[in-house]
């Protein structure tokens, strides 16, 4: 017997273990498909939640920023970065799965996640904003009026909580909200055709929807007097303003329960643009699964995609329900 294999049979099972572990594991490429060539339109809607054109539009505005600079060592394309990003946001499954779709590690899905969301929020000043000229102020006020006859709205308020995991840490339990999961409360003001033009997606779940308009910018843009005369409808939840119109409490003769009903009317669509973004995107819904900071960028990059999809450019038609059947 050598030296060499005496020496391996006196070693102890822990060090072997850690022999084992330092041992570098061998490299493995994965198939990678084409998505954009495989699927057809009808295919590719189900698996992304948005249409091959939508993907192309925002292809083309990231790609400088996500795609490697050199083909070497079987480099991800930014194609693959974009739609491993977008399944994701579909799926709302784990890293590792929409790695294994895409046909690339979790470690590599882990830092294309963050890359992609990130590049993908950077457009929220192009994709997210209020009405700047007087054309575009009135095609928004018109189109909130032709629903309830309210007129001089320009926004509607409200807030949704996006479900996260337990951030864990000192802090944890702050973002556990009143329902009893972990969330962000995000702010949103959308207009009559479901586009989101404001979002404040960086308070915890356990803050108070008034405590985020009052602190948010749009806020002091609206107490400065940059709308002019024109309004916001909200809940109840928030104090009536002069520039913010909240249901009554108590109507006690006609004309306040038809104020009531208008008011209701004309509100109720930044909650249809809540279940239009997160059927589009369900990991708004079953949770999101990463770091803190990573979350803020999908939440604002889904926001994005949702304006791009069903306002902005193509109109697209809702995505259909997850189907969570066996």
């Amino acid at each position: 017997m050598s030296s060499s294999e005496s020496y391996i049979e006196d070693i102890s099972d822990e060090e072997n273990l850690i022999l084992v572990a330092n041992v570098r594991r061998e490299k493995r490429i994965q198939f990678r498909i084409n998505h954009f060539n495989y699927w057809d339109d009808i295919e590719f809607f189900d698996r992304f939640r948005m249409s091959k054109n939508s993907a192309y539009i925002v292809l083309e505005q990231i790609r400088s920023q996500i795609e490697n600079a050199t083909k070497w060592n079987h480099s991800i394309s930014a194609e693959t970065k974009l739609l491993l990003t977008l399944r994701l946001y579909a799926s709302g499954s784990l890293l590792i799965t929409a790695g294994d779709f895409c046909g690339v590690s979790k470690s590599s899905a882990t830092r294309i996640c963050k890359i992609v969301s990130h590049h993908i929020a950077l457009l929220r000043e192009k994709y997210i904003k209020f009405p700047a000229t007087p054309e575009e102020k009135f095609e928004v006020v018109n189109g909130f009026y032709q629903f309830a006859r309210f007129p001089r709205v320009i926004a509607a308020l409200d807030c949704t909580h996006v479900r996260i995991q337990s951030p864990g840490g000192a802090n944890g339990e702050i973002f556990r909200n009143r329902k009893g999961y972990f969330s962000f409360n995000v702010q949103t003001m959308c207009d009559s055709k479901l586009k989101i033009m404001d979002i404040v997606p960086r308070w915890p779940g356990s803050s108070h929807d008034s405590t985020i308009f009052n602190n948010s910018r749009i806020c002091a843009r609206f107490e400065n007097g940059d709308f002019g005369n024109h309004l916001i409808v909200a809940d109840s939840g928030y104090q009536c303003r002069r520039y913010m119109m909240t249901p009554l409490r108590n109507c006690h003769n006609p004309q306040e329960t038809l104020y009531n009903e208008s008011q209701i009317r004309t509100r109720n669509c930044v909650e249809r643009s809540y279940g239009v973004w997160k059927r589009r995107f369900p990991i708004l819904s079953t949770g999101i699964k990463v770091k803190l900071t990573t979350i803020q960028s999908i939440i604002v990059a889904t926001a994005v995609l949702h304006n791009i999809c069903f306002c902005c450019i193509n109109n697209e038609a809702d995505p259909p329900a997850a189907d969570n059947s066996y």
